[in-house]
């Protein structure tokens, strides 16, 4: 799945962020990244995260794995466990980004 791809899947469910009242960055790695900020109403996504200085959290990992994990492919707590998601900021957001991006 291509960054784009990401992005558009992210965007295709704007309702389940309408109200969530943080921002968060995706850092993929080489292959770019993304952030959404759901302080908005509507929640405004970006293939560009310049504001990740100013995320309440910053999660890190592969665009593959971000496939997988919005797909249900890979399970969150999983990814984290075994190194394959990190977290910068606060972990209570994350994991609610986590039960929004489950299937």
């Amino acid at each position: 799945m291509s960054h784009e791809d990401i992005l558009q899947a992210l965007m295709a469910r704007m309702n389940d962020f309408a109200g969530f009242g943080y921002r968060v960055a995706f850092d993929l790695g080489d292959d770019g990244a993304l952030s959404v900020d759901g302080t908005q109403n509507p929640p405004v996504f970006s293939g560009e995260a310049d504001e990740a200085a100013e995320a309440d959290c910053i999660i890190r990992l592969s665009a593959d794995n971000m496939a997988k994990l919005m797909s249900g492919g890979l399970n969150p707590m999983m990814a984290y466990t075994l190194g394959k998601l990190k977290i910068e900021g606060s972990l209570g957001v994350a994991m609610k980004v986590a039960s929004l991006l489950e299937e």
